[in-house]
């Protein structure tokens, strides 16, 4: 299209309405994002275009302060993530990183931070928070959600003036090991050692139960543990791999995990699958795309909907706490694959 010229000056939602030959309520509206809504009120599809390639060539960029001052929004979405390298932290940064772009959200990352001071110095439209299980935290999180929205993974608590979300793991952990020993019998657990000490730990319950139905004595020299981060898993698994009597499949307790043995199994030269199998917890994205890839079970499309949730609650923070569940399923990958 030919936009008429315009002083060099930053371009403003006035002159993208003369540019348009629109009203600058259009301009307006139409750069907020709305009229792309399948509820939106008539604003033709020829004016839409008209309006976005004027701010386009005109280089136009919102006012972002006076957008905050205007709507009390700061288009701002803080992620608040226990352990950032973790592929699960991973994966829910790139997938909320693809959705926030066409809304004009900007995410902040609050990286292996205590959440529980940092949100108070916030003002985020919408505060995700990944971990929340200490004493005192529901409560906590009532207070807060008095002046934040809020939307917390936790398969525990309930909303209560903040959003849920919940992946549900059903019986995917204990398919998870039928699938493993139903062509070994040689199976090890590589979990953090919090996860013992934990009186009702799912995952690593998971792992006994799967023996016991299999008619297969549990190992203690078969069970791994570490302090919580990659090095401490990788070493681990090292360890595990390097026993006169090594196993010949692993049950990890999470994809950070399971990738950690990965790799320490090639740096030992052995082959996955052939030497040894290997199942993650988690799903994520990084595990999908290694090479080999890895079986896991975890939640389905969690990643692009916990995203696109939360687009919608910074878009639209109005709406009443409710909770998102996502069912688990296992997958299985080249780590460890179906039996012949």
């Amino acid at each position: 299209m030919n936009v008429a010229h315009v002083s060099p000056r930053r371009a403003t939602i006035r002159t993208v309405a003369q540019a348009a030959g629109v009203s600058t309520a259009t301009v307006s509206y139409v750069l907020s994002g709305r009229s792309g809504k399948a509820d939106s009120p008539g604003v033709s599809a020829e004016t839409v275009l008209r309006v976005k390639e004027a701010a386009l060539e005109l280089g136009y960029r919102p006012n972002q302060a006076a957008r905050a001052i205007r709507t009390g929004k700061s288009n701002l979405m803080m992620l608040s993530l226990t352990m950032l390298s973790d592929p699960w932290s991973l994966s829910v940064s790139k997938a909320v990183g693809a959705a926030v772009g066409p809304a004009g959200i900007t995410p902040m990352i609050l990286a292996d931070t205590d959440w529980r001071t940092a949100i108070k110095r916030q003002g985020a439209d919408v505060i995700f928070i990944d971990a929340a299980h200490e004493e005192g935290d529901a409560e906590l999180l009532a207070e807060l959600a008095r002046n934040n929205r809020l939307v917390v993974f936790s398969e525990t608590l309930e909303p209560n003036g903040f959003d849920v979300v919940r992946s549900l793991a059903g019986t995917s952990m204990d398919q998870a090991m039928d699938h493993l020993t139903a062509t070994h019998s040689k199976v090890a657990c590589l979990t953090p050692a919090s996860s013992l000490r934990a009186s009702q730990s799912v995952r690593y319950g998971a792992y006994v139960r799967g023996l016991e139905r299999a008619g297969i004595e549990s190992r203690q020299d078969y069970v791994a543990t570490f302090a919580g981060d990659e090095v401490g898993a990788y070493e681990a698994a090292v360890a595990l791999l390097r026993r006169p009597d090594p196993p010949t499949a692993l049950f990890a307790t999470s994809d950070f995990v399971a990738i950690a043995a990965v790799h320490a199994a090639q740096r030992l030269r052995l082959d996955v699958p052939g030497d040894v199998a290997v199942v993650g917890i988690g799903n994520t994205l990084q595990g999908e795309a290694m090479a080999p890839s890895l079986t896991s079970v975890g939640p389905v499309g969690f990643f692009g909907g916990l995203a696109d949730f939360l687009v919608d609650r910074a878009m639209d923070p109005s709406g009443p706490p409710q909770v998102l569940e996502f069912p688990w399923q296992l997958f299985v990958r080249d780590s460890a694959p179906a039996a012949p």
